[in-house]
């Protein structure tokens, strides 16, 4: 991890800081005097270019600005996002403790080379279990999206049929390998058309 790109605030904060101190040193300036390559923008339309040959994002910014910013990389390319917590983005970040930030690592001024390698390195392998999590749980969230289609689907089938569950089942099996598609996309059907069929009964019972 060798190409890194620094987010800084759009504009001065009019929000209470302190600060900065006269022997801060800016994080490309300590970065990059410790061997590493290093862009920096505040500019979102600029960011999106530069992101695309970073090996991560460092986030010079308070804890309440990341959020916006994090979706918005992550939209264009995944990567570690890592905060630079200087004296005036921690002031700024006070009243933000409790929120829900996804962050993979920290890094300070003060750190040395070695420790600004180890928390790059620590803070790629929590993207990347951060990363398979979240596609864990989207898989998760699928099936059980899938499985509600499919009990629905079968409970019409039950009611129309006058068949048992497991008879509902078999009938969806068969179709969805009849018809060369998955389960839940039979399933789907039969539910939408079914509503479909509902709302023009009720349509029609109004009129009379």
């Amino acid at each position: 991890m060798r190409s890194l790109l620094v987010i800084h605030n759009r504009a001065p904060s009019a929000e209470k800081s302190l600060p900065p101190s006269p022997k801060a040193r800016s994080p490309e300036s300590t970065l990059r005097s410790h061997g590493y390559f290093v862009f920096a923008t505040s500019s979102q339309d600029q960011a999106l270019r530069l992101v695309k040959d970073a090996d991560a994002a460092i986030m010079q910014l308070p804890i309440h600005a990341i959020k916006g910013w994090g979706g918005y990389l992550l939209e264009n390319k995944p990567l570690p996002l890592l905060w630079w917590c200087d004296e005036a983005a921690a002031a700024q970040s006070l009243e933000a403790c409790e929120d829900d930030i996804s962050l993979d690592g920290l890094l300070t001024p003060s750190m040395s080379g070695s420790e600004i390698h180890w928390a790059l390195h620590i803070g790629s392998k929590q993207f990347m279990e951060r990363r398979q999590w979240q596609s864990e749980r989207e898989q998760l969230l699928g099936r059980i999206e899938e499985r509600k289609w499919i009990d629905i689907a079968k409970k019409i089938l039950c009611d129309l049929k006058n068949v048992t569950e497991s008879e509902a089942y078999d009938i969806l099996r068969k179709q969805a390998m009849n018809e060369r598609k998955r389960m839940v996309d039979v399933a789907t059907s039969i539910v939408k058309v079914h509503q479909l069929l509902q709302e023009n009964k009720e349509r029609g019972a109004k009129r009379k």
